[in-house]
């Protein structure tokens, strides 16, 4: 009778594990969630989490226990990245005119909005001159927003470059006149301007560990290999670079992708993250797609220049997010992942994004665990199962018997 008693008390158990493996079975590590206390929490994805995730994040998800039940919870997957946004401002030219080698183009606004960029177009190819950028509300009195402002076009069997664009805080005026110094007539072509805004992302500064600079006068380059603690997002770079004179350079940053150890060391192999120019014209920024690796590589081709002095660099990654909804407060939460074959899940709460709360308190991710849960179904080969090996073994036996009795009997 006792023992009847202990089977049923602990049958509801036992189903509640059998549920909850058959859920969670297929996913290497788990993480506790704690500090689930109302419906919407964002939950922050852990540095050294990264490396053991799948690159498209199709294997995170988060499971809840209640008892016998087990939740799968939905969530969006969120980039903390700047979001630029563009419009172009309508305008038309009034006049153009000359005084002593400065050639003035005189613009108005249709309407009196606040600008922070022009473009400008010119038919020439090589040139390098200063402008000066004024505003004015009466098409008399002129207030200066640039002074001295370089523009600047190369163009050769090596180079293609213009640097064209007059950047310059908000600005709101119904008249603009552009002033250039040039010893020719500046063809200009094409006018645009733009209000450009920016809705700061969040970024987060990764730590290198080993920093290498090799200058390479056969190949005229420099090379520099930076590599970082864990692999994690990586989206801005920005290289403390000086030179005595103006400098223009092709420069071509990568991450490495996968390593092969061999008898000289660990070989990486590298794909590219962002190709382009370093000069001594534009900050020495580069921006491009988020992305998690462990270790970067930075080439800078010099030509028949003198190598640029390298002081250190700034490596800054986009956080990744995970807004969830926590239906059941009382159940026990955990995020598993390490699963290569998973797809990623449909939620349907993406579609209705505009309803999440706007800020939302953060819960606490704990340290990684191995899933008790995680079984890998492996079939032996053939030849290791012992009875194919004897069934082999009789064929072959048959066979020479056979062959063998038929060229006696001849």
């Amino acid at each position: 009778m006792k023992l009847k008693l202990e089977i049923k008390l602990l049958l509801p158990l036992l189903v509640c594990v059998l549920i909850t493996k058959a859920q969670t079975n297929s996913y290497q590590f788990k993480r506790q969630i704690t500090g689930v206390n109302t419906t919407w929490h964002s939950v922050k994805l852990p540095d050294d989490m990264y490396q053991k995730i799948n690159l498209g994040f199709e294997d995170l998800r988060i499971f809840g226990i209640n008892g016998k039940d087990t939740i799968e919870i939905p969530y969006l997957l969120k980039q903390r990245a700047n979001q630029v946004s563009l419009a172009e401002i309508p305008f038309k030219q009034l006049n153009q005119s000359a005084i002593g080698g400065i050639y003035y183009y005189t613009f108005q606004l249709a309407e009196t909005n606040a600008i922070n960029q022009i473009s400008l177009d010119f038919k020439q190819e090589n040139f390098d001159w200063k402008v000066n950028l004024e505003g004015s509300n009466d098409n008399q009195n002129w207030f200066n927003i640039l002074k001295d402002y370089r523009i600047l076009s190369i163009k050769n069997n090596e180079t293609d470059y213009q640097f064209t664009k007059l950047s310059f805080p908000n600005s709101k005026y119904q008249f603009y006149r552009i002033a250039i110094k040039s010893n020719t007539q500046p063809k200009l072509t094409a006018t645009k301007t733009t209000k450009v805004d920016t809705i700061k992302g969040i970024y987060e500064e990764v730590k290198y560990q080993t920093y290498e600079l090799k200058n390479d006068a056969k190949k005229k380059e420099t090379v520099i290999e930076v590599g970082l603690k864990n692999a994690v997002p990586v989206s801005y770079l920005k290289l403390n670079a000086q030179s005595d004179f103006d400098f223009y350079r092709p420069i071509k940053i990568e991450y490495a992708t996968d390593s092969i150890k061999t008898e000289k060391g660990i070989e990486y192999s590298f794909a590219t993250l962002y190709e382009g120019t370093i000069n001594s014209l534009e900050a020495s920024e580069f921006n491009f797609k988020n992305t998690i690796t462990s270790k970067l590589k930075i080439t800078i081709n010099n030509n028949d220049n003198r190598p640029l002095r390298l002081s250190g660099l700034i490596i800054k990654g986009n956080s990744y997010d995970l807004i969830a909804r926590f239906d059941d407060l009382k159940a026990t939460y955990a995020l598993y992942y390490g699963n290569e074959t998973v797809q990623s899940p449909n939620y349907e709460i993406e579609k209705f994004e505009r309803k999440i709360p706007a800020n939302l308190t953060s819960v606490t991710i704990n340290e990684e665990q191995k899933n008790p849960f995680y079984t890998v179904k492996t079939e032996k080969p053939l030849f290791e199962n012992k009875i194919w090996l004897w069934c082999l073994m009789g064929v072959i036996i048959a066979l020479l018997g056979f062959f063998s009795f038929k060229m006696l009997k001849n």
